[in-house]
């Protein structure tokens, strides 16, 4: 049974989490195939954009615990974070594509930090944020370790996931965990507007302003210039590039193709 609704929409795609009566928690089948929709994305021409989101009252519980400690046939936590999660989160970082995540209810452990891998993150007003990981002992994975204090500080993602305090929506908004919030009625309609939007702007500067993202956080600021150069240059070969220059001097509006 999937646990993944995709939907493909001119210029962008759609990623729903279906298991609504689990609260979306992970299970294998789940996370692999979320992994193979992302892929599909990355290698279809025709998608420029994608949104991820989930059905009901949660985005992600994270883990399904009983998966995990099932004594018979349960999965080890390694094999769950080398095969579910870590892969995951690497694809949503290094597809050249801009990810959407619309988070329409609790976004929990691996579930939030999921969320907060995408690209521009929009939350409901009911939703929130918490890194539940030390309520059993464990520490905080799929990345939150390395995003939360880029996002909030290290003071400030410490007691986070020490506390395991939920964080709301506003808050969230607030402290520069995530771009907006929005009402409840209105996060799927602003969530795909934005994620449409995207999907008609220049894809192949997008994707490389996101490599030159992801390699900021590892270089020193000659490093990052040295790569901006070559990013630039890169940039400048494109189709859209080329369009959006005569687009400006023409004075009209640029019809870019993603190239």
């Amino acid at each position: 049974m999937s646990h993944i609704l995709f939907e493909k929409k001119d210029t962008y795609a759609v990623i729903t989490l279906d298991r609504e009566k689990k609260f979306n928690s992970f299970v294998r089948d789940m996370a692999l195939e979320l992994q193979k929709r992302i892929d599909e994305c990355s290698k279809d021409p025709e998608i420029r954009a994608l949104m991820l989101t989930a059905k009901g009252k949660a985005f992600s519980a994270g883990q399904d615990l009983p998966e995990a400690a099932d004594e018979n046939n349960g999965i080890e936590l390694e094999d769950i974070l080398k095969e579910h999660y870590n892969p995951i989160i690497r694809k949503i970082r290094s597809i050249e594509k801009p990810v959407v995540c619309a988070v329409n209810g609790v976004a929990a452990g691996a579930g939030a930090n999921i969320a907060l891998a995408c690209d521009i993150v929009l939350a409901g007003k009911s939703a929130s944020f918490i890194q539940a990981f030390s309520k059993i002992g464990l520490i905080p994975d799929s990345g939150g370790t390395w995003m939360l204090p880029r996002l909030v500080g290290i003071q400030k993602a410490t007691a986070l996931m020490m506390l395991g305090e939920a964080v709301p929506a506003e808050e969230a908004e607030r402290i520069g965990m995530i771009y907006k919030m929005v009402k409840d009625e209105e996060l799927h309609k602003e969530a795909e507007k934005v994620t449409a939007k995207l999907s008609t702007m220049p894809t192949r500067g997008l994707g490389l302003t996101k490599r030159a993202l992801n390699l900021s956080h590892s270089n020193n600021l000659d490093q990052q210039l040295d790569h901006e150069l070559r990013l630039q240059v890169e940039a400048g070969s494109t189709f859209d590039y080329h369009e959006g220059v005569s687009a400006f001097i023409e004075k009209r509006k640029p019809e870019f193709k993603g190239e």
